[in-house]
């Protein structure tokens, strides 16, 4: 990757080479622009202010090789100074590792951290992994989790690590197994849902997904693990990694999440409350990874279900046992 520095404007250009190539454009800015806050990359990608090639480009855009990147000089106000992590915060990234080599880190996430920083969240996870781990320079998110969804959470160390885990993603060689509560019962045993889905973004630039015939293919397997009174403990597998794919599906079948106050059905939510649910009750339990080049052995990583979230089995195990 080469800079050239326009002096007259204040603003560089960045040519991208094979090292950023395919990382989206707003994953990218992150990066660049480390201490700028993300609503405001986001609200200069809208603008125009940041260029790809001379256009204006979408957030999700995907860098090719030979981009050329027009990036402003940025003057931040007081109050968008970048504050440092608080200590609970840090303190749960740290004791959230599971695993780590030298091409990946796998964390247990916690519910209720976002992945990244932006929608009133000064930190996500990757902001404080990299506060933690200054001397790792190219730390990467390899998919996301939701903010309130908790489990494993891939992290590459460098960009050849990057492309190799998102190839084994878009080729359905890493199993992601998750487990959710579902309200009522599901029909069968098993249950596959193909139904495609599309992302948009609010005004907000949060981000929202519907099942439309434009949408893009999804592939969601519901298998039924433990049944309560109304509701049903399942493990989820998902083949494809759409935007809140398990949720959309869940609410798609009519077994919405329980604690999904997005895709989910209010009435529900409310009696999940009065049993202590204070959270969607969706969590990564598994992650499957294929043997890295050169090596022999997959990756199989397994994260514990949080206490809140057994704390809720338990009371449905002790009451609501068909």
């Amino acid at each position: 990757m080469s800079m050239i520095q326009n002096k007259k404007a204040g603003a560089r250009q960045v040519i991208i080479d094979a090292g950023q190539c395919n990382r989206r454009i707003d994953n990218f800015m992150f990066k660049e622009l480390g201490k700028v806050p993300k609503s405001r990359i986001y609200q200069m990608l809208r603008r125009g202010e940041i260029r790809v090639n001379g256009g204006r480009i979408r957030q999700d855009y995907r860098l090719q090789i030979g981009d050329k990147i027009r990036i402003p000089p940025v003057h931040l106000s007081v109050s968008e100074k970048t504050e440092l992590p608080g200590n609970n915060l840090l303190n749960l990234v740290r004791e959230s590792l599971i695993f780590e080599n030298e091409e990946i880190i796998i964390l247990n996430k916690p519910a209720g951290i976002s992945v990244h920083s932006g929608s009133g969240q000064a930190f996500g996870i990757i902001e404080i992994l990299r506060f933690l781990r200054p001397a790792d320079s190219d730390l990467q998110l390899v998919h996301r989790l939701d903010k309130e969804t908790s489990g494993c959470l891939m992290i590459a160390k460098n960009s050849l690590s990057l492309r190799w885990l998102h190839e084994c993603l878009r080729e359905g060689r890493i199993q992601k197994q998750y487990m959710a509560l579902l309200m009522g019962h599901l029909h069968n045993r098993k249950v596959k849902v193909t139904a495609p889905i599309e992302k948009n973004f609010s005004k907000s630039g949060e981000r929202v997904a519907t099942i439309s015939e434009s949408g893009k293919h999804a592939l969601t397997e519901f298998t039924r693990s433990k049944q309560f009174e109304r509701t049903t403990l399942a493990e989820v597998i998902i083949n494809t990694g759409r935007t809140h794919q398990i949720r959309v599906h869940a609410a798609f079948i009519h077994h919405p999440i329980a604690g999904d106050t997005k895709y989910g059905d209010k009435s529900f939510n409310q009696d999940m409350r009065k049993l202590g649910l204070h959270r969607v009750f969706l969590h990564a339990k598994t992650l499957g990874i294929p043997a890295w080049p050169g090596k022999q052995k997959d990756l199989v990583m397994n994260s514990v279900l949080p206490v809140e979230l057994q704390t809720v089995l338990t009371t449905l195990e002790v009451t609501y046992k068909i």
